[in-house]
């Protein structure tokens, strides 16, 4: 069946959008156009590439998933569909290069998504797919066009053979992802769970033996744990609290937690890679050497190791090296808050699942497809954001197809 001179309108320059445009190109007779209510797109992929790229990551596939924890089986058959591996062969054709770093993420070999946006736009602008900036969405009319709003604040309509919407999630709202759209989905009875930021820092009652002295210090190679979920890397002590890729990695849970019962306790282990055993073996014998100084010689700890070992620690404790090792696998560490939403790297919340069809159409919106963030799952960081947000762009580029074809 023909597809010639039919409309499709993409509402969202990230990601997901200029990807769903990306697979739509390759179909001949389609009339593509994109939407986006700032002045350029690709503006939150161009700072998340400021400090290196991260597209996706080499992981098995099972243990890939698993990051998306309950939307792992929405986005299973997605991710198998257009694979990391996929995206590696993407970029390349784009004539973008990628490599596979130590810790199994895939990084373009520039390090920056300059290029890469740059050969995509491109690419795109030679197929024939027409940009409308600074258009922003507010709905559909009676009779179902899409409505916009111009530059010069005028009322644009758009008529479409079938839409794709990818405006993104709830942070970074000054470079385009607002939410705002939820109120006209809603609107249309679509249910969609509220955002709460995640890939965050998080609040901290710090006292005042900890700041400011140590304010911007890093944790190395570190683990967290809360309700049986852990992550592990970095993080960095703030002025507000904490921040940092170990938090992110359980970070859903923590603003789970926070949520329900307005705090959050997690335990952090500063010494990962050893026992209790150990540590306590490594602390016999300690002499006349000051505690401190027995510490540092023995276990390495860092001046803010030791203090935030002093400050969560019972004093009593600090006299049996069997304590202070169990102290040092355990310490707790209490959240009062998440930071402001819009300062997330990501969020959780979006149209619900259950709202869209196999190929990511809306159920009660025939011809309205939804992909990437504004759908209702989360990821950590690590490349696993960037991946599911292309491959639903792909698979509702492709359920796109298929339904102007019918």
């Amino acid at each position: 069946m023909t597809t010639a001179d039919k409309q499709i309108a993409i509402i969202g320059g990230g990601p997901a959008g200029l990807m769903a445009a990306y697979r739509l190109c390759q179909q001949d007779g389609l009339n593509i156009h994109v939407f986006d209510q700032k002045p350029s797109v690709g503006r939150k992929f161009l700072i998340a590439g400021r400090g290196g790229l991260n597209l996706t990551n080499a992981e098995d596939l099972e243990s890939f998933l698993s990051r998306y924890e309950e939307g792992a089986e929405f986005l299973m058959p997605h991710i198998k569909a257009f694979s990391p591996d996929d995206l590696q062969k993407w970029a390349a054709s784009l004539g973008i290069e990628t490599f596979v770093g130590s810790s199994g993420r895939i990084f373009p070999k520039e390090m920056k998504a300059t290029g890469l946006m740059r050969a995509w736009t491109k690419y795109l602008t030679s197929a024939g797919v027409q940009f409308h900036l600074q258009h922003k969405w507010q709905g559909f009319t009676p009779t179902g066009d899409l409505t916009f709003t111009d530059k010069a604040g005028d009322d644009v309509s758009f008529t479409a053979d079938a839409t794709l919407l990818a405006m993104g999630g709830a942070s970074y709202a000054h470079l385009g992802a607002t939410g705002d759209w939820r109120e006209h989905l809603t609107q249309s009875a679509i249910t969609v769970a509220p955002f709460a930021p995640i890939n965050c820092g998080y609040d901290i009652q710090w006292s005042d033996h900890i700041l400011p002295k140590f304010e911007g210090a890093p944790l190395k190679n570190i683990s967290v744990s809360l309700n049986g979920k852990s992550g592990r890397g970095d993080m960095v002590l703030t002025a507000y609290g904490m921040e940092g890729g170990a938090l992110y990695a359980i970070s859903p849970e923590i603003t789970r937690q926070i949520t329900k019962t307005g705090t959050a306790t997690i335990h952090m282990d500063l010494r990962p890679d050893f026992t209790v055993g150990n540590l306590t073996a490594r602390l016999q014998n300690r002499g006349k050497a000051s505690l401190s100084n027995h510490l540092r010689k023995k276990l390495k700890l860092s001046p803010l190791e030791l203090a935030l070992l002093y400050e969560l620690t019972e004093k009593e404790s600090l006299s049996d090296p069997g304590e202070i090792a169990r102290s040092l696998k355990s310490l707790p560490i209490t959240f009062t808050n998440t930071r402001p939403i819009d300062r997330a790297i990501s969020v959780m919340g979006g149209i619900a699942l259950s709202e869209l069809t196999d190929d990511l159409m809306l159920r009660q919106i025939p011809g309205v497809f939804a992909a990437g963030e504004m759908l209702d799952w989360h990821a950590p960081t690590g490349g696993y954001l960037l991946q599911a947000c292309f491959s639903t762009a792909v698979a509702a580029a492709d359920g796109i197809l298929h339904y102007i074809q019918k």
